[in-house]
C-alpha cells in the first residue's frame, strides 16, 4: 500500500525576506497576536512599522509572521501588515492549532510558541517579542502553564522579550524553564524584569551585556549540540517603567475581576491587558509598546552578531 505524498506546506516569503535569505543577511522574527489582539487599529499598525523600521536600522531584515487565509506567511510587505492590523475575529495561534488554521485557510495572527516554529522552519534564529507566556497565578489548581516554556525547551530560536508577563507566576515561570534546561539571560542587569517594570524581584539565572557575548554562547550551545531554545530578557528602559510594586496593585485588581467574571483560557490574559489599561490611564499600553520596541533593537544587534565572522 502506498502512503499519500506529504502536502505541500503553504508558506510564502516576502519580497524583503526572500531577499534577505538569499543573501545570508540577519533576520528578526515577529509575532503578530500584539497586532491583532494586542492594541486596536491604528495604534497597532503604527506599532507593527516601528519595530519593522527599528529592525531595519539596526542592520536586520524584519518578519512579521502570520497565517493569511490558510498560507503561513513568513514577512509582511506593508499593504498586507495594515490589512492584519485591520483584521477583525483572528485565532490566536499556538503549537496546537497553528496547522489547524493553515489547513482549514483561515486567519490567524502567531504567540511566543507558534511564532517560534515558524520562524525555525524558516531558518530565522532570532526572535523578538514583548513578553513571554508562562505559569499562570494559581496554576496549582487551574494547571494553566503556556505552551510557550515547552517551545523554549524545543526549538532552537533565540526568544528576546522583557521577561514573563507580570500578570505570571513569574517564581514558577522560572523554575519550570530551569527544569527544561532553558538558558535565562538578562540583558545587561543581574535582575530578571518583569516586563512593564524592570525588576521581578528574582536574581537571573545568567547576565550578558553585549549582542556578541550572547551570539558567542548561542554558537557555544550549537557547537555542543545543545537543542532548544534561549529566553532572552531586556529590562523596559527606565524612562518608561511602571514600578513592580504599582503594577502589583493593579494585577491584584484585574485578577480578581477575571476570577468575579468566570474568565479562563486563552481570554485570560487579554482581558488583564484591558484592565490594566484602563487602571494605568492607559500608561501599560506606552509601556508596553516602548518594551517591544527596545526588545527589538536589541534583537537584530544580536542578529547580526550571529552573522558576524
Amino acid at each position: 500500500m502506498t502512503k499519500p505524498s506529504s502536502p505541500f506546506l503553504p508558506m510564502e516569503y516576502s519580497d524583503e525576506v526572500a531577499a534577505a535569505k538569499a543573501r545570508g543577511a540577519p533576520i528578526v522574527a515577529l509575532e503578530s497576536t500584539i497586532i491583532t489582539h494586542g492594541m486596536p487599529y491604528p495604534g497597532n499598525l503604527n506599532m507593527a512599522r516601528s519595530v519593522e523600521t527599528i529592525i531595519r536600522e539596526q542592520g536586520a531584515v524584519p518578519a512579521t509572521i502570520a497565517v493569511i487565509h490558510g498560507v503561513l506567511h513568513i514577512g509582511l510587505d506593508d499593504a498586507k501588515l495594515e490589512a492584519l492590523a485591520k483584521t477583525k475575529g483572528a485565532m490566536k495561534l499556538s503549537r496546537a492549532d497553528l496547522a489547524f488554521a493553515i489547513a482549514e485557510r483561515r486567519n490567524g495572527a502567531t504567540t511566543v510558541a507558534a511564532t517560534m516554529i515558524a520562524a525555525a522552519r524558516a531558518g530565522i534564529g532570532v526572535f523578538a517579542t514583548g513578553g513571554i507566556g508562562g505559569v499562570h497565578r494559581g496554576a496549582e489548581q487551574s494547571f494553566d502553564i503556556s505552551a510557550d516554556l515547552d517551545e523554549l525547551a524545543r526549538t532552537g530560536v533565540i526568544v528576546v522579550c522583557a521577561g514573563a508577563k507580570a500578570i505570571l507566576d513569574i517564581p514558577k515561570t522560572l523554575e519550570v524553564l530551569e527544569t527544561r534546561g532553558v538558558p535565562v539571560v538578562t540583558y545587561d542587569s543581574e535582575n530578571f524584569p518583569a516586563f512593564w517594570s524592570r525588576e521581578s524581584g528574582l536574581k537571573s539565572p545568567l547576565m550578558l551585556n553585549s549582542p556578541a557575548a550572547i551570539a558567542n554562547f548561542q554558537r557555544m550551545r550549537e557547537l555542543l549540540g545543545v537543542d532548544g531554545g534561549m529566553l532572552v530578557a531586556n529590562p523596559v528602559p527606565e524612562e518608561n517603567e511602571i514600578p513592580r510594586e504599582e503594577m502589583e496593585i493593579y494585577i491584584t485588581r484585574a485578577l480578581d475581576n477575571a476570577a468575579s467574571e468566570g474568565i479562563s483560557g486563552k481570554a485570560v490574559t487579554p482581558y488583564l491587558l484591558d484592565n490594566l489599561f484602563r487602571m494605568t490611564e492607559g500608561r501599560s499600553l506606552e509601556t508596553n509598546i516602548a518594551l517591544v520596541e527596545n526588545n527589538a533593537r536589541l534583537a537584530a544587534e544580536i542578529a547580526v552578531a550571529l552573522t558576524a565572522e
